[in-house]
């Protein structure tokens, strides 16, 4: 134990008695190591020191509120008014025999399309045709009694120039003469009436059309009384919608017809609000109707696809005109208060505030807007529910498209 604390103080008896130069060799490596040190901690310091200000940003950003935004645009648009109708046909036709007798057979099918004069039913002719060779043999025998009464008024004539007969003779003959024609000309009625009426057994389509649900089998007997008739075809190609509008709009739709120009009417499908047709108004009916309040029209819409069916519901868009440089917006700006219609108006600092507005109708996806916007406003169009007045805002990004923080972080990392 002594031996150690005699080398102990051996050792430390050379240190404390250095020479001045051993000492300040020591301080020097000490303070490169030092600042060895520092060197390496500096930047560490530096990256903490930053990030409370990273996160006051991203703090920042999370604050705002993610919505779509658009512009109000100034356009030219239609000015239109709609209301709720039916499809009705152009023409329906229910067909009925004009003459009595046994349906022979039918010549077309439920629900065929056919053309005007198509030939639908027979009926057993034989008992008409019969008719008409009665009356066609009763002219002829007539005619040959005018033949011969004629001759003998030729015969007549000559003999009274010689005095050989009497002027009563001749006054007879021409008489029986006129008689004669009258015969003819009546059998020549009578003769025309069975041609009629053998026609009336061929049963002909008088209009284009669609046709319905066959009324009668063939082998019954039918009549010209019977009220059902055989079939009814409906003309589906043109065909019109009958439709109606509030009282109040008639100034507005008088004022548009006395344009003298047509008036366009779109055929809406109630549910989809798909453009089923396009056609013209054909009718501003000629009084409005004091029980409802409302004025009928009709329109009429060229139809091959057959796209309108007869007792169909289906709204009609009436083209009044156009108002030029009207401001439009997105349906969904559009948004309703208790105090009425509004939207949410981003302002140059990107805060949302509240904009009491009017519209006067929407056309498709577009809003008009009357009063509270000006053109080149940016308005929200999505996300309102998020919103309250002075809200800060920020365009959403579309799904899909990273942040641009993480795009950034890729192009460092890859740097």
């Amino acid at each position: 134990m002594k031996i150690d604390q005699d080398q102990g103080r051996e050792t430390a008896a050379p240190t404390a008695g250095r020479p001045p130069k051993t000492r300040a060799k020591a301080w020097g490596l000490t303070a490169v190591a030092a600042a060895i040190a520092l060197a390496f901690a500096f930047p560490q310091w530096q990256a903490r020191s930053q990030e409370p200000r990273a996160g006051s940003t991203r703090a920042q950003a999370a604050a705002k509120v993610p919505v779509h935004m658009a512009l109000v645009r100034e356009m030219d648009m239609p000015i239109a008014v709609t209301g709720m109708g039916t499809v009705v046909t152009v023409a329906s036709v229910t067909i009925h025999t004009r003459v009595d007798g046994q349906l022979d057979r039918v010549e077309f099918k439920e629900g065929q399309d056919v053309k005007a004069g198509q030939v639908l039913a027979r009926l057993d002719a034989r008992a008409y045709e019969a008719q008409l060779q009665q009356v066609q043999a009763q002219r002829a025998k007539d005619e040959a009694l005018l033949a011969n009464a004629r001759v003998d008024l030729q015969r007549y004539t000559e003999l009274i120039r010689d005095e050989a007969t009497t002027r009563q003779t001749l006054e007879t003959q021409q008489s029986l003469v006129r008689q004669l024609e009258a015969t003819v000309r009546n059998d020549a009625a009578q003769e025309n009436l069975a041609r009629v009426n053998l026609s009336f057994t061929t049963i002909a389509s008088p209009i284009s059309g669609r046709v319905g649900a066959r009324l009668v089998d063939p082998g019954n007997i039918v009549h010209a009384s019977d009220a059902g008739g055989l079939l009814v075809v409906n003309q589906i190609d043109p065909i019109a919608l009958q439709f109606t509008l509030p009282q109040e709009q008639f100034q507005a739709v008088n004022r548009a017809i006395n344009s003298g120009r047509p008036l366009q009417v779109q055929a809406l499908d109630p549910g989809t609000r798909e453009v089923l047709a396009t056609g013209e108004l054909t009718l501003l009916n000629n009084q409005i109707d004091i029980a409802t309040g409302t004025i009928s029209l009709k329109a009429r819409f060229a139809n091959p696809q057959h796209k309108l069916w007869p007792g169909q519901s289906a709204n009609a868009r009436l083209v009044l005109g156009t108002e030029p440089h009207a401001l439009v917006v997105p349906n969904a700006v559009v948004q309703r208060g208790q105090d009425g219609l509004f939207a949410y108006v981003v302002d140059e600092q990107g805060k949302a505030q509240v904009q009491p507005i009017e519209v006067r109708g929407t056309e498709g996806d577009l809003a008009v807007v009357t009063k509270g916007l000006r053109a080149g406003q940016r308005v929200v169009s999505d996300g309102q529910y998020r919103l309250t007045p002075g809200a800060d805002v920020v365009e959403a990004r579309p799904e899909g498209t990273p942040p641009k923080d993480s795009a950034a972080a890729r192009q460092g990392s890859a740097a």
